[in-house]
């Protein structure tokens, strides 16, 4: 039977297993030692609230799917009916094709042709490649046009630690500050974190949480560090690393997240190297020359309860 997520792929070493469909690159599972550390998107299943893709050429939203290029509105088409904005890149709904492998690692790319409100041509690719505790991903983009384009890129896992259910979950984020949404969730102002309902450089409960924030200056990081941290009551953990192009973190919490325990509430972790609308704001947005390439990497390790 031909999977909604197309061709399947297995990195597994004996210790880390994961599981990649090539529609939009779709991180499918991950388990270290047996133990699920993402949530699953089924073989038989489209991946649900965005589970697992890549973001590309751009993570969250464009307000209006409209924005400026040298004085000329670009207009993208409308793929968040309900808010009136471009959502989560161009590839969604493209097959990814393999490129290189080896039993650790896999590369899956797909290019980027110009079409309404992208005047570009970018070859993008990603390389899953397995640790000893986890998975490093590796985001890649090359501007194969004649003129500089714009690039940066998101992806959409969502965590878990093992089967411990997310409401009893603590998170920690590294993010120092966050964004101010409008009802559209489009960004408007950012904010210290420090003495709000925001701050989630502690350990916070995620019993009843209903989060969608993205946060910023992830403890002003100049190296590749941790920065958000899933840990379960007996102290086992999953932990999101970064490498400094990864300056901001969405955190997603939606209650309606199918599994086979049925809806259950899920929490994204979303690496993005851009804060939402980066084509309008330009914070954070990497312009490629002809010819230019750029990479950038994130992660994720799972520790287990300590011994007793």
């Amino acid at each position: 039977m031909n999977s909604p997520t197309g061709e399947q792929f297995v990195l597994e070493d004996g210790r880390v297993r994961v599981e990649i469909g090539a529609l939009a690159a779709v991180l499918r599972e991950v388990r270290v030692g047996g133990v699920r550390i993402t949530e699953t998107v089924p073989a038989d299943s489209l991946p649900s609230h965005g589970c697992g893709i890549v973001l590309a050429p751009w993570p969250n939203r464009v307000k209006d799917a409209r924005w400026t290029l040298d004085g000329e509105v670009q207009q993208l088409d409308i793929t968040d009916v309900g808010r009136g904005g471009a959502i989560h890149g161009l590839l969604r709904n493209t097959d990814y094709r393999e490129r290189a492998r080896t039993d650790s690692w896999i590369t899956l790319g797909a290019t980027i042709y110009p079409q309404h409100g992208w005047p570009f041509i970018l070859d993008t690719w990603v390389t899953y490649a397995l640790e000893a505790d986890g998975l490093t991903v590796t985001h890649g983009a090359a501007n194969l046009g004649t003129a500089r384009a714009p690039w940066s890129v998101g992806a959409h896992p969502y965590f878990r630690v093992g089967e411990t259910p997310t409401d009893e979950l603590t998170l920690r984020v590294a993010g120092e500050t966050r964004l101010e949404l409008d009802d559209r969730l489009n960004p408007v102002a950012e904010h210290p974190v420090a003495g709000t309902e925001f701050d989630l450089r502690a350990a916070t409960s995620l019993a009843g949480a209903d989060f969608n924030v993205g946060f910023g200056q992830l403890a002003n990081r100049a190296e590749t560090a941790e920065v958000a941290w899933l840990v379960a009551p007996d102290g086992a953990s999953t932990a999101v690393w970064a490498d400094p192009a990864f300056r901001w973190l969405q955190v997603f919490t939606p209650a309606d997240f199918p599994g086979e325990e049925g809806l259950h509430r899920a929490v994204a972790l979303e690496p993005m190297t851009v804060p939402p609308d980066a084509l309008n704001s330009g914070t954070d947005l990497r312009w490629l020359d002809p010819g230019e390439r750029a990479e950038a990497s994130w992660g994720v390790r799972y520790s287990p309860a300590p011994q007793a």
